[in-house]
């Protein structure tokens, strides 16, 4: 349970496991591995962020947990509303941690704007941009 309030967050933490606190039909597992795709925050669903892993020995760990689990999976936008940087690794990763997402989530609940959003959660060390950054 999350309270937005001036800026500062209220969590509550329990011991007990999602699965056992909401209906599996409520919750949306977010990974980066997920063909679906988030286009809107639904204040009726939770929505669960899977823990940070080495993607490069861990791929497709969360959506893994989360079919196991019988669970709706979803991923940010990243791919629909960003462009790959040209950088010297080629290096490009929709993997975030977690309090990246969490700003992403946060902000585009605020703002409504998935731009917005991902500019404030994404770094440019995932190597990707917003096309008018790209542009510069």
């Amino acid at each position: 349970n999350r309270l937005l309030h001036s800026g500062v967050f209220k969590m509550d933490t329990t011991p007990e496991s999602y699965l056992d606190l909401f209906p599996l039909d409520a919750i949306v597992y977010l990974t980066p591995d997920s063909e679906n795709v988030l286009e809107d925050i639904n204040p009726d669903k939770v929505y669960v962020l899977g823990g940070l892993v080495d993607e490069s020995i861990h791929k497709e760990l969360t959506l893994r947990r989360a079919q196991e689990q019988s669970l709706r999976t979803a991923r940010l936008p990243i791919r629909e509303y960003m462009v790959k940087a040209p950088n010297a690794r080629n290096y490009h990763s929709e993997t975030l941690a977690i309090n990246q997402v969490f700003d992403v989530l946060s902000t585009y609940y605020e703002t409504r704007s998935w731009p917005a959003a991902l500019r404030a959660g994404v770094s440019s060390g995932k190597g990707y941009v917003l096309p008018e950054t790209a542009e510069q």
